[in-house]
């Protein structure tokens, strides 16, 4: 090989690297994204604590939005409705409440979007719809265990193993559940499924490329587990999250 080969190659080579785009520190990005994740719940000063925790959200959109999972809410129907809130600022034990009032809800994929009161906080941007390829790299932020250790966001780092469809066709009628009839007869739709750890208190968190910092999808605990998984006796426990296509469909509804 003549070394005007070789040294056109390393060109190459070099020009591709730099075409490539830059791979962010995981560090930057949790500590860029963690103040917009916040400990969602109810609030109510006749309790004690005044605020109970009920999952994790991420603003969105002009700082003053919220998304969470529609099963973080309080069970529809009550009268009054309880009034909804998040923490600010959360660190270890001291934290700062906002009100916040439940502006859209899409039950079908399991997502809410609510107004939050006071200035502005940092909101997290969205990737594009169908930016999501099987063997990514994300990072789930979030509160997995509530305010037991106090309001810290704690990072979890996976991959997407998978996108599959959120309800699976049962072998027999018997392990079809009421459930997962009713979501069927819709029509399944795409998730992910996560080579990550997340707990309960997850729900409702960010999915974020690792390498963007740009939200991916939010974690689901209970729809997809509870249609998906319906035929298990034992559930695997895997992780899974709402694509972010359907966060946006939730913006563009009229407010």
């Amino acid at each position: 090989m003549s070394a005007s080969t070789t040294s056109r190659r390393s060109l190459l080579g070099a020009a591709l690297l730099l075409s490539l785009p830059a791979r962010a520190d995981l560090t930057a990005l949790v500590a860029a994204s963690r103040p917009s994740v916040l400990p969602v719940g109810t609030y109510d000063p006749l309790n004690s604590p005044r605020f109970s925790f009920r999952g994790s959200g991420f603003v969105v959109d002009d700082g003053n939005h919220l998304v969470t999972n529609a099963h973080v809410l309080p069970e529809p129907g009550k009268t009054p409705p309880p009034q909804m809130a998040v923490l600010v600022n959360s660190r270890g034990n001291s934290a700062d409440g906002r009100l916040a009032t439940v502006v859209s809800v899409d039950r079908d994929h399991d997502l809410a979007l609510l107004r939050l009161e006071g200035p502005p906080l940092p909101a997290l941007a969205l990737a594009a719809a169908g930016s999501v390829r099987e063997g990514m790299d994300v990072a789930l932020i979030g509160y997995p265990i509530g305010g037991v250790l106090g309001y810290s966001p704690v990072t979890h780092r996976g991959i997407v193993a998978s996108i599959t469809t959120v309800a699976l066709p049962s072998l027999t009628a018997r392990q079809l559940d009421a459930k997962t009839a009713a979501r069927l007869r819709e029509g399944p739709f795409e998730v992910y499924q996560l080579d990550a750890t997340a707990y309960p208190g997850n729900s409702g968190g960010p999915v974020l490329d690792a390498r963007t910092g740009e939200v991916v999808g939010v974690v689901n605990m209970v729809l997809v587990r509870g249609t998906r998984e319906s035929a298990l006796s034992n559930p695997t426990g895997i992780s899974y999250a709402i694509p972010v296509a359907f966060v946006r469909e939730l913006l563009q509804r009229p407010r």
